[in-house]
C-alpha cells in the first residue's frame, strides 16, 4: 500500500535524472525563497502579525517545547493516518487553513482556484476563506472530489450572510466554519506602516461583488461603482457574535457549524453546549491578538473540556513533526496556512500540492520511525512538555 513517506523516494528517484524540487521542501527555504517573488504589499499581508509579532512567533517556537517519545519494536511498516471528521473519511488529518489573500499568492490573481486545484490533487481538504479573488463556487468546483469547507466572516447585514451561507451550502461545502475573532481587524504594524489593507483596494471581495443580497446594498453595480461597493463591504463586514447568535447560525444551513477561534476551555465547554459540531482552537496565527500564549499550549485544554466533539487546530503549523504534534495532543484535523501560500507563490497549484505533499511525507515517516503506525497509536502516545 502507498504512504505519503513514499514522496521522498520520488525525490531521491527524481534526483538520479539530474532533477530537483522547484519547491523546497523545509519551511526556512520555503519561506526564504518565496519572500523573494511575492509583491511586498501581499508579503506584508502574509508574513504579519499583530504587535511586535512575539504571538506569532510563539505560536511556531512552542512546538519544540513538546516531543514524541519513540517507542521501538513495533511493526510500522504499514501505517493509516485516515481520520474522521464531521461524517467524513479523510485520508489524512491535513487541511488547508483558511487565508484571506490566498487569490494574490499566484501572478494570475487566482490563487483561491490554484489552491483548489491542489486539494484535488493531494485529498488535502481546503477550507476556503470568505475573501476570495474567485466566487466560492468556482473554488468548490475547482476543488474536485476532495470535500471543502466554507469559512465565514459573518457579515453585519443577516440577509448577506444568509446569502453567503445560503451558496455555500449549495455549492457543496462540507462545513460553516465560522471565525469569532475578527469582526475588526488587530493592530498590524507591517500592513500599517505601508498604509495596505488590500480589501479597501478592491482585492479578495469576489465573493460579495456577485452576491445577490450584498448587489442589493448598492446604488450601483460594483462593475460600475468599485469605490462605493468597497465602502459597503466596509461598512457592512464584522458582526459582532454572541451564545445567542448560535441559534440563527444553526437554523440557518444544514452544514455542520464549526467555531473558529476558541482557546478557553469554558469557550469550548459553551460552544458544545449551543451544539457546535466541532470547535477550531486557533488564535489567528498571531495576526489578530498580540501578548497571547501559543495556541499549541492552549489545545490540550480545549480538546479536554470538547468531550467528544471534534477539535480542529492550526497556528504555528510549519511542518510535518508539527502536524503529529498537534494530533497527538488531541486534534482530529490540522490546519497548516503560510507553508502552503509560499507554495503557491512559488509554483501556482504544482507548488502548493508539492509542500501538502512534503508536510505529510514528513508526519508519515516520523510516525514510522517513533513506531505510531495510526493516529490513535499517536494519541495513546500522547506528546511530552520539554
Amino acid at each position: 500500500m502507498p504512504h505519503f513517506g513514499d514522496y521522498q523516494n520520488l525525490i531521491y528517484g527524481a534526483g538520479l535524472q539530474g532533477v530537483i524540487p522547484r519547491v523546497p521542501v523545509d519551511f526556512a527555504s520555503l519561506e526564504a525563497r518565496a519572500t523573494a517573488v511575492l509583491p511586498p504589499q501581499t508579503l506584508t499581508y502574509v508574513q504579519g502579525g499583530c504587535g511586535d509579532e512575539h504571538t506569532q512567533r510563539q505560536n511556531a517556537e512552542a512546538f519544540h517545547h513538546w516531543g514524541m517519545v519513540p517507542r521501538m519494536m513495533v511493526d510500522s511498516r504499514h501505517r493509516d493516518l485516515s481520520v474522521e471528521l464531521l461524517s467524513l473519511r479523510l485520508p489524512s488529518p491535513l487541511f488547508m487553513a483558511p487565508i484571506g489573500v490566498t487569490g494574490m499568492c499566484t501572478q494570475d490573481g487566482h490563487g483561491d482556484l490554484a489552491a483548489a486545484r491542489a486539494s484535488a490533487t493531494t485529498g488535502v481538504p481546503l477550507c476556503a476563506s470568505t475573501l476570495s479573488n474567485d466566487p466560492l463556487e468556482d473554488v468548490a468546483k475547482a476543488c474536485g472530489d476532495t470535500p471543502a469547507f466554507f469559512q465565514l466572516y459573518t457579515p453585519k447585514d443577516r440577509d448577506v450572510a444568509e446569502s453567503l451561507i445560503g451558496r455555500a451550502e449549495r455549492a457543496g461545502y462540507k462545513a460553516l466554519v465560522v471565525t469569532l475573532d475578527t469582526w475588526v481587524t488587530g493592530w498590524r504594524p507591517r500592513d500599517l506602516n505601508v498604509a495596505n489593507f488590500p480589501q479597501l483596494r478592491g482585492h479578495v471581495l469576489s465573493n460579495y461583488f456577485v452576491d445577490p443580497a450584498f448587489r442589493k446594498l448598492l446604488s450601483r453595480p460594483p462593475e460600475q461603482d468599485p469605490a462605493s461597493a468597497i465602502g459597503t463591504w466596509g461598512a457592512t463586514f464584522g458582526k459582532v457574535l454572541t451564545w445567542d447568535d448560535m441559534a440563527w447560525l444553526k437554523a440557518s444551513t444544514k452544514m455542520p457549524i464549526v467555531l473558529k477561534g476558541i482557546c478557553h476551555p469554558d469557550d469550548a465547554r459553551r460552544a458544545v453546549d449551543a451544539g457546535a459540531d466541532g470547535i477550531y482552537c486557533s488564535n489567528h496565527g498571531g495576526r489578530q491578538a498580540n501578548g497571547g500564549i501559543a495556541a499549541i499550549d492552549m489545545l490540550p485544554g480545549v480538546v479536554a473540556a470538547a468531550g467528544d466533539v471534534p477539535v480542529l487546530f492550526d497556528s504555528g503549523i510549519r511542518s510535518g513533526t508539527d502536524v503529529v504534534k498537534a494530533l497527538a495532543l488531541g486534534a482530529r484535523a490540522v490546519g497548516v496556512g503560510r507553508p502552503y501560500s509560499y507554495g503557491l507563490a512559488l509554483d501556482g497549484d504544482a507548488g502548493c500540492a508539492h509542500v501538502l505533499k512534503c508536510l505529510l511525507a514528513e508526519a508519515d515517516l516520523l510516525m514510522a520511525v517513533n513506531g505510531y503506525p495510526t493516529i490513535a497509536a499517536v494519541r495513546e502516545a500522547g506528546a511530552v512538555r520539554v
